[in-house]
C-alpha cells in the first residue's frame, strides 16, 4: 500500500505530463469502447428483431432497404404491393405464416405501422395496460414509444402522412390509445401499432370523394410488405426465386441483406480501429518516455532509497505502480468517454427510437478495455523499470 501511495505522489509531481499521458490513452481507449459499444447493440438489435422472419416480400427495389424500412424500421419503403397478391402467398404450400406491414403514416417521430395481431405474437408481445386493438383506429403504443409521448389509455391523437416529422396531419381520423407494451427490447418498442384496416381508413378517408370512389379504392387496397416465415428450411432454395421471377414483388432475405450491411459498416469500423491503434501506440510511446525520464530526473530519490535498505525490486515497482495508476485512471477516463461518445451518436442519430443505440450499457465485452489499458501502461514500463532495477547506488550516486 505504501508503495501505491509512493507512486501516486510521484505520478502528480509532474500534474501536466500526467494529465496529458492519461488524456491520450484514455482517447484511444474511448474508441475502442465506441466500437465493442455500437457493436454489441447493433448486433442485438438485428439479432432480436430479424429472428424467425425468413423472408420480406415487398415492392421491386432495394431489397436492403426493405430489410431496413419492414423489419428494423429506419428506412422508408420502396413502395406499396396489392392485397390480394400477399394473399396469394399465405395459400403458398412453403409459408407457415405471413405478418401484413402497412407504413406511410407517423405521429411525432413514431411510426404507425398497420398490421396483426401476429406481429405482436411473433415478438412475444406483453400488455403492461389495457387491451390489444379490436377494431379500426385503436392502437397499442410500444413501451418507449409511451414513455417519449407520455401517453396514457385513452388518450387520441391524429396521424401525420410520412415517416417523419412535418408531414400533412389527418385531421378527421382520430386514433385512440388502448393498450401499452411491457419493454420486451424488441423492435416493438418504438412503434405505434394499429389494425391494417386503420392505415386503409385514413387514406381512403382522404382519398375518396363518393362512396363509388370508397369502393374502388376497397377493391385496390395494398400493404407495404410481408414478413414471411417458412413451413421449412428448404423453402429458401425456391420461394424467393418463386416471387423474384413470377410475381411483381421482390422477395429479400433480412440474413444475406444484414450480412452486406455490416460488411458495408466493417470498413468503417476497420478505419476507427486502425485509429484507435494509433493512438494506443502514441500513448505507449508517450508513457515510455515519461516514465524512462522520470528515472533520470529521480535518481536522487532512487539513490536514498536504496540507501535507506529499499531492494531493486520495491525501486522497480514504484515505476510499475506509477504506471499501474496511470492505466486504471485511463482506463476509468476511457469507458466514460465511450460512453458518451455511444449516447451522443444516439441522440445525434435518433438512433434511441430507432436501433437503442446510446450510453450506459456494459457488455461483457468491454472487459478487454481496462485490460489493454493496463496492457498498454505496464507493458511501457517494464524497460523503465528494468533500467531502475539493475543499476546501482553508487551509479546513481554519481548521476546526481
Amino acid at each position: 500500500m505504501k508503495t501505491l501511495a509512493f507512486a501516486w505522489r510521484y505520478l502528480w509531481s509532474r500534474p501536466l505530463g500526467a494529465a496529458l499521458n492519461v488524456l491520450l490513452l484514455s482517447l484511444g481507449l474511448a474508441s475502442i469502447t465506441f466500437l465493442l459499444l455500437v457493436g454489441h447493440q447493433l448486433s442485438r438489435a438485428f439479432e432480436r428483431d430479424l429472428a424467425g422472419i425468413d423472408v420480406v416480400v415487398g415492392a421491386k427495389g432495394s431489397p436492403m432497404q426493405l430489410i431496413l424500412s419492414g423489419v428494423l424500421h429506419i428506412d422508408v419503403p420502396p413502395g406499396n404491393v396489392p392485397l390480394q397478391a400477399v394473399r396469394a402467398l399465405e395459400r403458398h404450400p412453403l409459408v407457415a405464416s405471413v405478418i401484413p406491414i402497412s407504413l406511410g403514416d407517423s405521429f411525432q417521430g413514431f411510426r404507425i405501422v398497420g398490421t396483426s395481431h401476429g406481429y405482436l405474437q411473433h415478438y412475444e408481445a406483453v400488455l403492461a395496460q389495457g387491451r390489444l386493438w379490436d377494431a379500426p383506429m385503436q392502437v397499442v403504443l410500444g413501451a418507449t414509444t409511451a414513455a417519449k409521448l407520455e401517453a396514457i389509455l385513452g388518450q387520441t391523437f391524429v396521424g401525420s402522412h410520412g415517416l417523419g416529422a412535418g408531414g400533412h396531419a389527418h385531421g378527421d381520423n382520430h386514433f385512440t390509445v388502448v393498450g401499452i407494451l411491457a419493454a420486451n427490447g424488441s423492435v416493438l418498442d418504438r412503434l405505434i401499432l394499429t389494425d391494417s384496416a386503420s392505415v386503409w381508413k385514413v387514406h381512403e378517408d382522404h382519398t375518396a370523394v363518393d362512396e363509388d370512389d370508397r369502393k374502388a379504392l376497397e377493391a385496390e387496397r395494398e400493404v407495404t410488405m410481408a414478413l414471411v416465415k417458412y413451413k421449412t428450411p428448404m423453402a429458401a432454395l425456391s420461394f424467393p426465386r418463386f416471387v423474384n421471377t413470377s410475381t411483381e414483388m421482390q422477395a429479400a432475405a433480412p440474413a444475406l441483406e444484414i450480412t452486406r450491411l455490416l460488411h458495408m459498416l466493417g470498413l468503417g469500423t476497420d478505419v476507427l480501429r486502425a485509429f484507435a491503434g494509433v493512438l494506443l501506440l502514441t500513448a505507449a510511446l508517450s508513457v515510455f518516455i515519461a516514465l524512462w525520464s522520470a528515472v533520470r530526473e529521480r535518481r536522487g530519490d532512487l539513490a536514498l532509497l536504496r540507501m535507506l535498505g529499499a531492494p531493486p525490486a520495491k525501486v522497480a515497482a514504484l515505476l510499475l505502480c506509477e504506471a499501474l495508476w496511470l492505466g486504471l485512471l485511463a482506463a476509468a477516463l476511457g469507458l466514460l468517454l465511450g460512453q458518451g461518445f455511444a449516447a451522443a451518436l444516439g441522440w445525434f442519430l435518433k438512433l434511441d427510437t430507432t436501433l437503442l443505440v446510446g450510453g450506459m450499457v456494459w457488455p461483457p465485452e468491454l472487459a478487454v478495455v481496462p485490460a489493454l489499458a493496463l496492457g498498454v501502461s505496464l507493458g511501457a514500463a517494464l524497460l523503465p523499470a528494468l533500467g531502475a532495477y539493475r543499476v546501482s547506488v553508487l551509479e546513481l550516486l554519481q548521476g546526481r
